[in-house]
């Protein structure tokens, strides 16, 4: 059986691709991937998904064609899962999440704990930002049963990169848990990391000052914001640059995050207020799991056993093309979505079970 995708089917970006290939690991099922990154202005395979797919190739032992820079066709042929301490250098500012987000789903369902290092870009647009995974989804990834830690060695900026992190990952004991979270049913507290990499602390302050009064008058609740600031000359970072997440905590044990970078002539209390104003506008919906979450749980609601319900702040483009994406793996799955794109929505998902 082999599974052909094509690359240019919704936003037609690199998310069909990383999620071709997780799943291809994870199931053993080979994949090929043609018009990758169609609709993107420089198409092709660029170093962060060349990276990403060399990476899966030496976890899967994988017979790979077409892996080179510029390439808008693969196949990926996987032979196994193997866990073990393996390092990955993607060489630019591009994103070291999304290197982890196609790499994790094969090391859940290896045989043994893992340890990967990652160096890139840990904080550089159009991808989650390192304290985003760190902080929320991690936390989220749990309620499934999985035990995922990730720990920042150094931040990398764009242009520049550089930045560098370890995940230790427990393998799955049987199953992922299903789980049955629609509504967030109220906020605890909030709290968050605003950074600033060779840049003047007050960069780091003002962006978690102005993120803190628009939740405080919003929600009610004062959020607690640590400071993460590097001295321009006593530290190794090459940057500069800086950056906000801020996450809620719920009483439906989920967490809700929002993020935003900083970049030349944005103020930083810009940067604040982008980040509290999509946290807020997300509890609002009252849904369990913020947008950003939308598409990065659909693989693990599909390998679950039993029916996930999972309620998203927004039904986003990139889960939509995640669940389709999915399906063309896994036929046999039900999934039911209630809601508009991008609209607050309900996904079902009756998972496989999966076990190694």
């Amino acid at each position: 059986m082999l599974v052909e995708i094509d690359g240019s089917i919704g936003e037609g970006g690199g998310q069909i691709l990383r999620y071709s290939l997780a799943l291809s690991a994870v199931l053993q099922i080979p994949v090929r991937i043609y018009n990758i990154r169609a609709k993107r202005r420089n198409p092709g395979l660029r170093p962060q998904h060349l990276t990403a797919v060399r990476a899966l190739a030496e976890i899967t032992d994988a017979v790979v064609q077409g892996d080179r820079v510029g390439s808008m066709e693969i196949v990926f042929k996987p032979r196994t899962r193997k866990a073990g301490i393996f390092e990955f250098n993607i060489g630019t500012a591009g994103s070291v999440t999304l290197v982890l987000q196609a790499v994790l789903p094969a090391l859940l369902f290896s045989d043994k704990p893992s340890r990967i290092t990652i160096s890139g870009g840990t904080d550089v647009p159009w991808s989650p930002p390192i304290d985003y995974m760190r902080y929320v989804f991690v936390h989220n990834l749990r309620l499934f049963g999985a035990e995922v830690s990730i720990e920042l060695l150094r931040r990398g900026h764009y242009p520049r990169g550089g930045g560098r992190i370890t995940v230790s990952v427990e393998p799955v004991k049987d199953f992922l848990r299903s789980i049955n979270i629609v509504r967030h049913n109220g906020i605890i507290a909030v709290r968050g990391r605003s950074h600033a990499v060779r840049l003047p602390r007050h960069v780091a302050e003002r962006q978690a000052r102005a993120a803190s009064t628009i939740v405080s008058e919003k929600l009610g609740v004062k959020p607690l914001i640590d400071i993460g600031f590097y001295e321009k000359h006593r530290d190794p970072h090459l940057g500069p640059g800086s950056g906000i997440v801020v996450y809620a905590d719920t009483k439906s044990g989920t967490r809700l995050g929002a993020d935003s970078l900083g970049e030349r002539g944005k103020p930083a209390e810009k940067v604040g207020a982008e980040a509290a104003l999509k946290l807020v506008e997300d509890i609002e919906t009252g849904m369990a799991f913020d947008r950003h979450m939308a598409d990065m749980l659909i693989p693990y609601m599909f390998l679950a056993k039993g029916r996930s319900v999972a309620g998203v702040a927004k039904l986003t483009s990139h889960a939509l093309t995640a669940i389709k994406i999915t399906k063309m793996f896994l036929r046999s799955a039900s999934v039911e979505i209630e809601g508009e794109k991008d609209r607050p929505g309900i996904i079902r998902i009756d998972g496989i079970g999966f076990s190694r």
